[in-house]
């Protein structure tokens, strides 16, 4: 009654709060726009002190076709993956995206994008672990009676959306000048199709959800010091969310210009609030082409009476390739 009472909680959508690092998840115009190619592996637990953990894990794949000189663009796909079982119940969606997305140069330092995906879910419960209201016999809980509920505790469906994303990006970047900008930015729109959604016979359908976002990396000038602001707005049906905040990021060591023997590393930490909702605590290290983040959701809202403040915490893993401290002149040069 709490949770289904809570504001927070009536998006039907899974989310991160490290939304940088499930970019197909928050836009499949975003497949090949910033990385030539792109692994990333999310696992996110939550509200274990009031229930069974709610666990989501996602997996992403993307690569961008080969850039020519003297194209006007370029293609890419990608592949994304998510599972998120919910409580005692394990009411679960498991889906698979396919994504595909274009970009057009639009000088040799930005591209605006569109992209499209394509998807396959299930949603699932297992009803056995849960007591109804038919089965009480007028004195306690009897399980030998029928609950009177559906049969059927999965079903499947069929999900499609697009979105544009742009991107621009100052990549003369080196330890002692530190002078790179990138930014990105896009608006999205997820469930054109409003696949159906509820395990009755009732018609209700996923209702669809908008989002528009923005991120930057700006280098402090001759400093060793970034900072990495974001914010991204959501809205599904009656619902909406605002995450926002900031990383300050610290490069401690500069990729060789001449071997591949010195990897460049930087590590960042910073604080996100989502409204009315929680403060979540970041910390990001990169090494060459892997990273690794980790936060950390501390409850505000009226749920952190039952859950004591303890909210979830997020683990990202990221590949990517080329090489983001080798110095460039420019991505697209």
């Amino acid at each position: 009654m709490l949770l289904g009472g809570l504001s927070t909680t009536q998006s039907q959508d899974l989310h991160f709060s490290q939304f940088t690092m499930t970019p197909l998840l928050v836009n499949p115009a975003q497949t090949g726009s910033q990385h030539d190619l792109r692994a990333i592996m999310n696992y996110k637990s939550q509200w274990s002190s009031i229930a069974e953990p709610y666990k989501t894990y996602n997996f992403s794949f993307d690569v961008s076709m080969k850039k020519k000189k003297g194209k006007k663009g370029f293609s890419a796909m990608g592949l994304n993956i998510f599972n998120d079982k919910a409580g005692n119940a394990k009411m679960g969606i498991f889906q698979g995206n396919l994504t595909y997305a274009y970009h057009v140069f639009l000088t040799d330092k930005s591209t605006l994008g569109g992209g499209l995906y394509a998807a396959f879910g299930q949603r699932s419960l297992n009803s056995n672990t849960l007591q109804w209201g038919n089965q009480y016999d007028g004195m306690s809980y009897n399980p030998n009676l029928l609950s009177g509920e559906p049969v059927s505790n999965n079903f499947t469906y069929f999900d499609i959306g697009g979105g544009v994303h742009w991107k621009y990006g100052e990549n003369e970047k080196y330890m002692t000048g530190n002078d790179q900008r990138d930014f990105n930015a896009g608006i999205a729109v997820f469930h054109v199709n409003q696949p159906k959604y509820s395990f009755y016979d009732t018609g209700d359908k996923l209702h669809m959800k908008e989002v528009v976002y923005a991120n930057a990396l700006i280098g402090i000038s001759n400093t060793k010091f970034s900072v990495v602001p974001g914010i991204i707005y959501s809205m599904q049906g009656k619902a909406n969310e605002l995450l926002l905040g900031s990383l300050f990021r610290y490069q401690f060591k500069e990729s060789s210009k001449y071997t591949s023997f010195v990897k460049g590393a930087s590590i960042s930490t910073g604080l996100y609030y989502r409204n009315s909702d929680a403060v979540i605590a970041c910390i990001l290290y990169e090494f060459s082409k892997c990273a690794i983040g980790v936060s950390y959701d501390v409850n505000l809202s009226g749920l952190k009476t039952a859950s004591n403040g303890n909210g979830g915490i997020e683990i990202s893993l990221r590949f990517i390739t080329p090489n983001p401290f080798n110095y460039s002149k420019s991505r697209y040069h």
